[in-house]
């Protein structure tokens, strides 16, 4: 599968043995990981791609994206859907960066593009949530046009529909 593209990054969807690298924190030659890469959520996402696997099968392209800079190759992040639409056309998201990659506008650019994508592929609904006090991460959210459609005690929980999506099954590239 190839590379989603954006201006800075390249948004690249994890094979199943990346993914148990990720996991086993093993990186290979191919790998170019910067400092604090992989984050403890690439190596859960990674991980939940990898159960999702061997009880499903491949979900890509709805599994863990590697943020890659463009300018240079170097793994700074993830970026990606914690699987496959529902029967509503709805998904999930979550992302993350190595502390050297944040504050640099580098979440919300990978967000945008990984919504453009989801929508190209007929996806009706995005989700997402953050901690209530993780003022950054909600502003992302808010950034690439996604609304707080609840908070309860801990988390805010974000949505973006495209209501020329579909209603059922059935959607993908």
């Amino acid at each position: 599968m190839a590379d989603l593209i954006t201006t800075r990054l390249l948004l690249h969807p994890l094979s199943i043995d990346e993914a148990r690298r990720l996991v086993e924190s093993t990186p290979q030659g191919e790998d170019h990981w910067e400092a604090g890469y992989p984050t403890d959520g690439d190596v859960t996402g990674a991980r939940k791609f990898l159960d999702n696997c061997a009880r499903t099968g491949d979900t890509r392209p709805y599994g863990p994206y590697e943020l890659r800079r463009a300018d240079n190759g170097r793994a700074i992040g993830g970026v990606g859907f914690h699987g496959p639409p529902n029967a509503a056309g709805t998904v999930t998201i979550g992302y993350g960066l190595a502390h050297s990659a944040q504050g640099k506008g580098y979440a919300s650019e990978a967000l945008r593009g990984l919504l453009a994508a989801a929508r190209d592929w007929g996806v009706a609904a995005v989700e997402g949530d953050a901690d209530r006090d993780n003022i950054a991460s909600r502003r992302v959210m808010e950034a690439v046009g996604m609304r707080c459609v609840a908070e309860d005690e801990r988390l805010a929980f974000y949505r973006i529909t495209w209501s020329d999506g579909p209603d059922d099954a059935g959607v993908g590239p």
